[in-house]
Parts: structure tokens; sequence; C-alpha cells
């Protein structure tokens, strides 16, 4: 069973950075995909951004594009979101999120696989 797990929220002042880490405890040939989903108080979870394992055009959400990176380590199983230019609302609790697939649309079905989360908090 794969499991995920997130580290480095925090709380910042807007205008700040922050980077979100995701170690997956093994790669299957399930996972193809990994992203990351945010959600705020009283709103649906929303995907962010998302990256296909060992290569491929990363996907954002249109909020953070320009702002946010998505990278990848596959050598260590883990993706990371750079978080730059933090706005009070991308305030929410970042998950990350694994799967066979993903595209632009962010559709969670994608998602076997999903974390505890780690919260972002921006003031």
């Amino acid at each position: 069973h794969v499991q995920l797990v997130e580290s480095g929220g925090g709380s910042v002042q807007a205008g700040g950075s922050l980077r979100v880490s995701c170690v997956a405890s093994e790669y299957t040939e399930s996972i193809n995909c990994m992203g990351w989903y945010r959600q705020a108080p009283g709103k649906e979870r929303e995907g962010v951004a998302a990256i296909a394992l060992g290569g491929g055009v990363p996907y954002y959400t249109d909020s953070v594009k320009g702002r946010f990176t998505i990278a990848r380590d596959d050598g260590v199983n883990a993706i990371y979101l750079q978080m730059n230019s933090l706005k009070p609302e991308d305030t929410a609790m970042y998950y990350c999120a694994a799967g066979a697939g993903g595209d632009s649309s962010f559709n969670p079905l994608w998602y076997a696989y999903w974390g505890q989360g780690t919260q972002v908090t921006v003031s």
C-alpha cells in the first residue's frame, strides 16, 4: 500500500514563500503522476499542480501560474511544490496525490493515493 507523507507547511506573511514536500513510500506501476491539491475551509478541494513521473509537462491551475513550481525527484520518490508570492487566498490544507495519470483537468479520480495534508496559512 502506497503511503504519501507531506511536510513543509506553515505560516507566512503575504508575499512570502514556502516549499511543501511529499514522499511516497514506494513507486508502483499504478503511479505515473503525482500532484498537489488544496482545500480551504468551506470550499471544495481543487487541483493546484501535477507532474508526470519520468518526464512530462507540469500542469498548474490558473491562480498559481507564475508563482508556484512543482518539481519531482524520482530517485527519492518525492515531489515538491515551491510557492512564491503567496497570497491570503492560498491559505488551505495542501494534499499530495499519486495515481495512474493526470491532466490539466485535475480530475481527482486519476489519483488513488492521498496524503494526510499539510497546512499552509498566509496572512
